[in-house]
């Protein structure tokens, strides 16, 4: 059995497909979980759920994939939830209730949190989950944070978050490369270690120590690019903590090191050509309620 294990802090939400009458788990954090499993680690999932049927239904699914959720926390209220469609197979968002009861209640971590959280190799989050006031709480547990921003940051949120977060994730498809580089470089000044810009069949962009990797995108017949990204981060973080020694990300040399971010990139493009296949984010729909 594997010794190592990661933790998804942060959103989960059902996305309600309007077109096929089905809605679907996920949330970044989430999806990160789920995702974990499919790559066949262990993973556990600390979020905030509402007391509907939406929210039992995704602690459900949890149960199913065996994503531990000991530490969650539960409100009375609405959990969080996303209307999507599809256009030729890309997802596009129609609304969402900001996360439910999530955006409402506060994360009051915990020492017992804290001293839970230290036995992962790496905390995965994102800008979805209302956590940026705690994430120098989380910090303190000395285990690398992985922050996924999407599409949307800002120079002085960069600011904000990237003094935690060890590795960064943008979604740069919307920029040009001279516009990519220089907010990876933003990044990395500010705080990452790792810097990962995707720019979806385009591949994906590293910057670690000022050197650059390329990785181009696995191409395939897509049915629905719901988790293209959070499925890429994944499977990248995961080669991440599987090369290296005693499940440190951070382990080794630089030229080692640049040597695994590559593999991993390579990992995480393969494992994203996958979920773009299925319907979700990571299947298990079921009849919008």
């Amino acid at each position: 059995m594997e010794k190592y294990k990661v933790i998804g802090i942060g959103d989960n939400v059902v996305d309600k497909y309007v077109h096929q009458g089905l809605m679907y788990p996920g949330g970044n954090a989430l999806n990160f979980c789920a995702y974990a499993r499919m790559c066949e680690m262990e993973a556990s999932y600390l979020g905030k759920f509402g007391n509907d049927q939406v929210a039992h239904y995704i602690q459900r699914v949890m149960d199913e994939l065996k994503i531990e959720h000991s530490h969650c926390r539960n409100f009375e209220g609405e959990n969080g939830y996303a209307r999507v469609t599809l256009e030729n197979g890309d997802r596009v968002f129609l609304g969402s209730n900001k996360g439910g009861i999530a955006k409402e209640k506060a994360w009051d971590f915990t020492e017992d949190d804290l001293d839970y959280i230290k036995q992962f190799s790496v905390i995965h989050t994102s800008l979805n989950s209302y956590i940026e006031q705690d994430l120098a709480i989380l910090k303190t547990s000395h285990v690398p944070i992985s922050f996924d921003f999407s599409v949307r940051w800002n120079d002085e949120y960069l600011e904000q978050v990237c003094r935690y977060a060890d590795i960064s994730f943008l979604s740069c498809s919307h920029l040009t490369e001279s516009e990519r580089e220089r907010e990876m470089r933003k990044a990395q000044t500010l705080g990452s270690k790792i810097v990962i810009g995707t720019v979806g069949e385009n591949g994906s962009y590293a910057l670690y120590k000022d050197q650059w990797i390329y990785q181009p995108a696995v191409l395939t017949e897509t049915v629905d690019t719901m988790g293209a990204g959070d499925s890429y981060l994944t499977a990248f973080l995961i080669g991440m903590i599987r090369s290296s020694k005693d499940g440190n990300i951070f382990s080794g040399p630089d030229e080692e090191m640049l040597g695994r971010i590559k593999a991993s990139m390579e990992q995480g493009a393969a494992f994203a050509a996958k979920i773009c296949r299925i319907n979700g984010a990571f299947g298990h729909g079921t009849a919008i309620v």
